[in-house]
């Protein structure tokens, strides 16, 4: 058995296939997916991944959908900018 470096991290199961911009794209994403992130109701830190787009806050307990990989995407967060500011207009 060959021993996993500190460089490839969790990708260190391909060995040496699927090529290396493959390879490190999957360890960014799943470094990106298994950290903890921020809950939307209490902001604790404290949102792991329950599983596609399905997340759920420890202390809580609020159970959300999100993004595949993180909770809130890129995508997301314009559309809440965007209802934000047609919001506004709306009130004035």
């Amino acid at each position: 058995m060959s021993r996993k470096t500190k460089k490839v991290k969790s990708v260190g199961r391909f060995q040496a296939r699927y090529g290396v911009r493959s390879r490190t794209r999957i360890r960014d994403v799943e470094i990106l997916q298994k950290t903890k992130h921020n809950c939307p109701s209490c902001g604790q830190k404290t949102v792991k991944r329950l599983g596609t787009g399905i997340w759920k806050c420890k202390k809580c307990g609020n159970t959300f959908a999100g993004g595949a990989y993180i909770p809130k995407t890129e995508q997301g967060l314009n559309v809440e900018k965007m209802l934000k500011g047609e919001s506004t207009n709306i009130s004035e």
